[in-house]
């Protein structure tokens, strides 16, 4: 083993069990307030593993237009040192977040915050240390953007609770709910756990930074009192951190929901409440305790469903109840990816081939391979999910497609003209094979 993989190796062991520690301590102790993590956040080992997960995203520049390469060329190490002895003379500054605007599955817009590279290693590094305190608190109804647990968690239990007889479906729609979280609430929440000052004005200098819109002016600044923004890499935590509030009244096994048979499954900001039956006394309660935290409810997209009479979305994908087609008179809970989500899976592809132009067979697949794999691997839920229909169109598609890809009259001279470039595709080049591949199984019908 080399030197350099070694010494990854013991970073990575030193973060694990600076985590545990943390994560077991407050476990332990329901009621104790951490009052010493700012000397945590600029150890050397949590900075290099900040910089190494926001480099393994490589995501887009900040205000400052500087790159991962431009960083390497500058020299890794010196420049963590320098953000090192920044945060521990406290003179570290973040700089403004640039924003971008990217499309919604609706046809809609949402705003997204990219900080620089620096600022992203700093989040994380602060990320990295109280996370595991909170994730001790958070609730086991909460699936997103938490360490091993995704939107396949909340699928299953989902269909756990349909099968449990818990038809009744209350999807709620928080209107802009990262822009609207009230600041010094979130502080108090904070609070219930941390009392090193330094780490909390820290997280204050990232709510507070000014946004630079797309025309070059800026907005927000010291006078912000709410939101914090999309994109910034220790959001969805202090996203998730407030959110618990809501999870922890709903699902107190003491409270008047839990008595009612009212079971919350969130993820994020998206949440919705299963029970045999939900009144209109519950949602407005549930809507009194969001008016309290300063949140709002989009009356217009939020719905309570009869889920065996109405269908019903939640995390792109479709809940149905249906007929039975091997054995009559029998019904099953059929649920695939919606509509919209196996459109835009052929949107990217139809896109994606539109900009490769002339591009050699192998370079094609190197394309398209990480679309196919994405979208399979987020809708792939064994036991759950009825996508087989869905990824039959969906390599029903490539299989036109491509076909139309190759005999352009400007792709004549390529070996794959004329041929079906699907199969030489999948057989040669090893381009996936969404139907083949799958893995997934029929359901039985509950």
């Amino acid at each position: 083993m080399s030197q350099k993989k070694r010494k990854d190796m013991l970073s990575k062991e030193k973060v694990r069990l600076l985590q545990l520690k943390l994560y077991y301590k407050a476990k332990q102790e329901k009621d104790y307030k951490f009052y010493v993590l700012y000397d945590k956040v600029f150890l050397d080992h949590i900075l290099e593993t900040a910089y190494k997960r926001s480099k393994a995203k490589n995501g887009r520049p900040g205000v400052d237009n500087q790159t991962f390469a431009d960083v390497e060329k500058y020299g890794r190490k010196k420049f963590l040192n320098e953000l090192k002895e920044e945060l521990r003379t406290r003179t570290y500054q973040p700089q403004a977040v640039k924003r971008v605007w990217i499309e919604k599955e609706n046809g809609g817009e949402r705003p997204l915050g990219i900080p620089t590279i620096k600022d992203r290693v700093a989040q994380g590094a602060c990320k990295m240390i109280i996370e595991p305190i909170f994730e001790a608190d958070f609730d086991a109804s909460s699936y997103g953007f938490r360490p091993k647990r995704s939107a396949k968690g909340a699928i299953t239990a989902i269909k756990q609770n349909l099968k449990n007889g818990n038809h009744e479906v209350y999807d709620a729609d928080l209107s802009k709910y990262f822009d609207t979280i009230p600041h010094d609430k979130l502080e108090t929440t904070l609070k219930e756990r941390i009392s090193d000052p330094r780490v909390l004005h820290l997280i204050k200098l990232w709510l507070k930074v000014p946004i630079v819109e797309t025309d070059g002016t800026y907005t927000g600044g010291k006078s912000n009192k709410t939101g914090t923004p999309q994109g910034g890499v220790i959001s969805p935590l202090l996203a998730n951190i407030y959110m618990n509030l809501l999870d922890r009244i709903v699902n107190n096994p003491q409270s008047q929901y839990a008595k009612h048979g009212i079971h919350m499954i969130r993820y994020a900001d998206d949440f919705i409440l299963m029970a045999k039956s939900i009144n209109q006394e519950t949602i407005d309660r549930v809507h009194s305790i969001l008016h309290r935290m300063g949140l709002l409810i989009n009356a217009d997209k939020s719905k309570l469903v009869k889920a065996k009479e109405t269908p019903f979305d939640f995390l792109g994908f479709t809940f149905r109840y249906d007929r039975g087609i091997y054995k009559r008179g029998t019904r099953f809970w059929n649920i695939k990816p919606k509509s919209k989500s196996q459109q835009k899976i052929r949107q990217k592809v139809n896109e994606k081939l539109k900009k490769i132009g002339h591009y050699p067979a192998a370079r094609v697949v190197d394309e398209l391979n990480p679309i196919i794999r994405g979208w399979i691997n987020y809708y792939k839920i064994e036991k759950v999910s009825h996508t087989q229909v869905a990824l039959k169109k969906l390599e029903d598609y490539l299989r036109v497609r491509l076909y139309r890809y190759y005999n352009r009259k400007s792709q004549r001279k390529s070996s794959l003209f004329g041929q079906q470039a699907f199969a030489i595709l999948t057989q040669e080049y090893g381009l996936i094979k969404p139907y083949m591949t799958s893995g997934i199984r029929p359901v039985n019908a509950l």
